[in-house]
C-alpha cells in the first residue's frame, strides 16, 4: 500500500470519527490503567460493568489496594482471569503507592515494570492518558493493519513498528482508536462488513464480502 492510500484511509476514519477516544470509562490516568489491566482477555463491555461498582467505592491505589486481592474480587469476578489480575492489581497500586506518590508514571519503562502491563497497556495509557503519540497494537488493530494491507506484519511489533513509520504524524494520536474501532465495528474477524465500509476501495483485502441477501 502506498502513502496515499494510507492518507486518504485516515483522511476518511478522521473525517467519520474527528474525535474518538477509548470505549473504557474512566476518571483519572490510574482508573485507565487498572481498566486496561483488566481489559487482557476481556471485553470492555465487561470491565464496564465491573468498574462501575468497583470506582465509586474504591477508585484511588490507595482505597484498592486497602481491599486486598480478596477483597477486590468480588468486585472483577465477572471478568476472565480474575484472581490473576486481582493480585496484579493490588501490587500495582503498592507500587505506585510506595514508589510513585500515587501517581500513574508517564514513562514507557516505569508503566512496563508494573505488573500485568506489558508494551500494549503501557501504550494505550501514554496515549489515552498523557497524549503521546503511540499505536497499541491489539487482535483488532493486528488484523485491521495485515487485512488491509496498511501495516502488514506477522507479529505484534512488526505491526506496531510499521504503523508508526507510516501513519503520517497528523493522525498518529489517533490512529490507535479509529484502526481498533474499526476492527470491533466494522472489519470484523469472519466475517468483516465491507459493504458497509467507508474505506473499501482503497483496502486491499481480495476477499471482500458482498452484501447480505435480504432475510438472511
Amino acid at each position: 500500500m502506498n502513502a496515499e492510500k494510507r492518507r486518504e484511509i485516515f483522511n476518511r476514519l478522521r473525517a467519520a470519527n474527528p474525535h474518538p477516544t477509548t470505549e473504557l470509562e474512566y476518571q483519572t490516568p490510574f482508573q485507565l490503567l487498572i481498566a486496561v489491566l483488566l481489559s487482557a482477555q476481556a471485553t470492555d463491555v465487561s470491565v464496564n460493568k465491573a468498574t462501575r461498582k468497583l470506582y465509586p467505592h474504591a477508585g484511588t491505589p490507595r482505597k484498592i489496594y486497602a481491599l486486598g486481592v480478596e477483597g477486590l474480587m468480588p468486585y472483577i469476578q465477572t471478568i476472565g482471569l480474575y484472581r490473576t489480575k486481582a493480585k496484579n492489581v493490588i501490587e500495582t497500586c503498592r507500587i505506585l503507592i510506595a514508589e510513585h506518590g500515587g501517581e500513574v508514571p508517564r514513562t514507557r519503562a516505569e508503566l512496563e515494570a508494573l505488573p500485568g502491563v506489558g508494551r500494549k497497556t503501557a501504550n494505550v495509557v501514554m496515549n489515552t492518558a498523557f497524549g503521546e503519540p503511540t499505536i497499541a497494537v491489539d487482535t483488532h488493530i493486528f488484523r485491521v493493519s495485515n487485512r488491509t494491507g496498511i501495516a502488514p506484519g506477522k507479529n505484534v511489533d512488526i505491526v506496531e513498528q510499521k504503523l508508526m513509520k507510516f501513519v503520517a504524524p497528523e493522525f498518529r494520536q489517533d490512529a490507535h482508536h479509529w484502526l481498533i474501532l474499526h476492527g470491533r465495528y466494522t472489519c470484523i474477524a469472519r466475517t468483516p462488513k465491507c459493504w458497509n465500509c467507508i474505506i473499501a476501495d482503497l483496502c486491499e483485502y481480495k476477499q471482500k464480502t458482498p452484501l447480505p441477501a435480504k432475510g438472511v
